[in-house]
């Protein structure tokens, strides 16, 4: 009896780590504009969120299954979120504002294949550089070292752009990401 509740713990457990984790990637997936991936997940998400919830209902005298249930859950949206940080879908746009004026900085940065625009601004304390930066999401991290050698007081905020068209950035980003990638290797 001790083993069967055992593995009746363990099984509610697992799926609904699964599909909780399942519900997050298609959350992502609708937020970000893929339709179809999303639809294709979402299928795979309900038949795990039945049998799993069928499987608590049907032995709703049991509470540990019920907290099994729960447990499950919980870790789902942390197993949810880190398989979405390691998928990486988008962009990010980062605006970096900087009190070194260095145009050398822009070139620097689109060697390594970001999409920068700047602009001279002025601040409280005089003229400063401000630059937006495209990027793949996937490059945000190694964006955010290569900006701190540069100029580690730079000021620096990060946002994910809703849509993106026309201009240089997409196609071309994408290109000069993958060819700074291969010049890493």
């Amino acid at each position: 009896m001790l083993t069967n509740g055992l593995v009746m713990v363990t099984l509610i457990l697992i799926i609904n780590i699964v599909y909780v984790s399942f519900f997050t990637i298609r959350m992502i997936l609708t937020l970000k504009g893929f339709r179809y991936a999303a639809a294709f997940v979402s299928m795979i998400e309900v038949v795990i969120y039945v049998i799993g919830l069928g499987l608590v209902l049907e032995n709703l005298n049991e509470i540990q299954n019920l907290v099994a249930y729960a447990v499950g859950y919980g870790l789902g949206v942390i197993a949810g979120m880190k398989i979405e940080e390691k998928l990486a879908l988008g962009y990010i746009t980062v605006h970096v504002t900087t009190s070194q004026i260095d145009h050398r900085m822009e070139a620097k940065l689109r060697d390594k294949g970001y999409g920068v625009t700047s602009w001279i601004a002025h601040g409280r304390e005089g003229q400063r550089m401000v630059m937006q930066i495209l990027t793949p999401r996937k490059q945000e991290k190694k964006l955010h070292v290569h900006l701190k050698e540069i100029d580690p007081k730079a000021f620096i905020i990060t946002y994910e752009p809703r849509t993106i068209h026309g201009g240089f950035w997409v196609k071309a980003v994408k290109g000069l990401q993958k060819r700074a990638a291969e010049e890493e290797i």
